[in-house]
């Protein structure tokens, strides 16, 4: 009997091989669609190499031993090169006079921006610590990177910082994490001190970061192999 010329006479190597292709465009099509669901964000196709985490104590990890810090325990979950820039002590003035060699120096993709705390807690009013935020993100977005603006608050505690904060990162179409603290700073087996985190609790923090820019490293990905 002969064969109909319109029948499909692909071998099953090349069928498995067109099922890989489409599943994995179908893979890519889902994270690309969560990706969308969330607000635009600038920089999204950002060429960098790092992500830089840019802040005091809380992204330096006081209180428990190098490694057990946010940024450390985030480097696990994704597979970009992640650099931990924080200082404890940190103000956002003396972070301005770091952010060339700290940061833009540095070939940023995603920078984690996470200050307040030490500005409050030496009196440094606040429209002075948003306005230093916000040359930190327009100097980075300038950069060509994106950049997540961190909240420190805790439920009425920094409550105003948190209300500024998110009006700016809506502004700048910046990646916004809400009061990272919350739920830690209450919770005595997850800090090392009245303030900072122990390293459960930067596992937490860190947990927060990750949920929070993983739709925008998964836009990053898909818009870097298409452009392949």
């Amino acid at each position: 009997m002969k064969k109909d010329r319109h029948q499909d006479t692909k071998t099953p190597r090349h069928q498995k091989k067109e099922i890989i292709l489409i599943a994995t465009f179908c893979v890519q099509l889902i994270a690309l669609l969560c990706g969308c669901a969330k607000r635009e964000i600038k920089n999204v196709e950002s060429k960098g190499r790092n992500i830089i985490c840019l802040g005091d104590s809380v992204t330096f990890g006081y209180g428990v031993e190098p490694g057990e810090d946010y940024p450390s325990e985030l480097t696990k979950m994704t597979k970009f090169s992640i650099i931990n820039s924080g200082i404890d002590g940190d103000t956002t003035i003396e972070a301005l006079k770091r952010l060339d060699s700290d940061v833009l120096e540095r070939d940023p993709l995603l920078v984690i921006v996470e200050f307040g705390g030490n500005d409050f807690l030496r009196k440094i009013p606040k429209e002075v610590t948003i306005s230093n935020i916000k040359y930190m993100v327009e100097s980075i977005q300038e950069r060509g990177a994106m950049v997540a603006i961190v909240d420190i608050s805790a439920g009425f505690f920094l409550k105003e910082y948190r209300q500024a904060l998110a009006a700016l990162a809506q502004e700048k179409k910046a990646i916004f994490i809400s009061s990272i603290l919350s739920g830690v700073i209450t919770n005595p087996s997850l800090k090392s001190d009245f303030i900072h985190p122990n390293r459960e609790g930067y596992k937490v923090i860190a947990q927060r970061v990750y949920r929070a820019i993983l739709p925008y490293l998964n836009q990053n990905i898909i818009s870097r192999r298409f452009k392949k």
